[in-house]
């Protein structure tokens, strides 16, 4: 059987991708070119590969995370190297506006498992929400030392909050759907809107949902401790002011990003870390834009060059699939 890529995903990428490296060009061409190269020749490299080992450890707690959650769902049938493959080739889907082409993970789990693909969403925006509560909470000192930052903080974790307390009041729930199968609209959607409510309860239950924010918190602040290392290698002492500073510009960075609704972040992410890491650590702008590239690169162009392996080596994933390769429900 012949396998051929998905066109349509490769060409919802590739926006994001170009955007990736304008943004770049773009921060290199604000920090002064010239001074931004010189000071990424002078970097230290080897902590550079300690950032990468930082950010491998996070895709480990992360993939963790992940596979707790589709036990929570009722997957039990997918071995732990599949999930992890599936984990791997979603780093790409990022790239997407708003990560909305991450669904396409679900997609894959309704193929390997016969999960229906609105129950495996849930999972994905259930990864998405804890990972937020998690980069809010390791923001927290952060935010008290620059109060100008409640705002932003206060909604985006109400807003986290209000949507995991109302998938737990199963009547308002289903009052909703109730509601919506009134609407013509809504109507056709019934049973797929169902299926992601059955899904999200399952994942935001209160013992769930602790252990998610847990590994999130973990993982994420590894990736703090990556931007560290990196600021070192920038010639920074090392301090505990550093760190606390890098675990919060790297923290609430990923949330602008993420609130940005941007493909993967890119350009709101890179002008939060140059701009907090001037605001925070009194940096010039050529430090703070070479930082904000090494740490680009070791973390979030890291995932999607790990995803981009994984496809190499998963062409059924974008291509037709034989029958015995999907499993329907019975």
């Amino acid at each position: 059987m012949n396998y051929q890529p998905s066109v349509s995903i490769v060409r919802r990428l590739l926006p994001g991708l170009v955007l990736g490296f304008v943004v770049v060009i773009g921060l290199m061409l604000l920090g002064d070119i010239q001074k931004v190269s010189r000071t990424i020749l002078q970097f230290q490299w080897k902590y550079f590969f300690v950032a990468i080992g930082c950010t491998l450890l996070n895709y480990a707690l992360r993939f963790i995370k992940w596979h707790f959650y589709l036990g929570q769902i009722g997957v039990r049938r997918l071995s732990v190297l599949e999930s992890l493959r599936l984990f791997v080739a979603g780093f790409p889907l990022a790239v997407t506006p708003g990560k909305v082409g991450e669904v396409l993970k679900a997609v894959w789990l309704m193929r390997k498992t016969g999960m229906p693909v609105a129950r495996g969403t849930s999972v994905v925006v259930a990864e998405r929400i804890s990972d937020g509560l998690a980069v809010l909470l390791l923001s927290v000192f952060g935010v008290i030392a620059y109060p100008q930052f409640w705002p932003v903080f206060l909604i985006i974790l109400a807003l986290l909050l209000t949507i995991i307390v109302l998938s737990q009041i199963r009547p308002a729930a289903y009052w909703l759907l109730d509601l919506g199968d009134k609407i013509k609209l809504f109507r056709r959607m019934s049973s797929i809107l169902r299926e992601f409510y059955e899904g999200s309860f399952a994942l935001f239950r209160p013992a769930a949902t602790i252990v998610a924010v847990i590994l999130g918190t973990v993982s994420w602040l590894g990736e703090g401790i990556g931007f560290y290392f990196i600021l070192m290698g920038l010639g920074l002492p090392p301090s505990e002011r550093m760190l606390a500073m890098a675990v919060f510009v790297l923290a609430f960075s990923t949330v602008v990003g993420a609130a940005s609704a941007l493909p993967g972040g890119l350009g709101a992410a890179e002008a939060s870390i140059a701009g907090l890491i001037t605001l925070t650590l009194h940096q010039d702008p050529a430090l703070a834009t070479s930082a904000t590239v090494l740490i680009r690169l070791a973390t979030f162009w890291l995932g999607i060059s790990l995803g981009l392996i994984a496809w190499f080596f998963s062409p059924e994933l974008f291509g037709l699939t034989s029958n015995s390769e999907i499993v329907t429900e019975t």
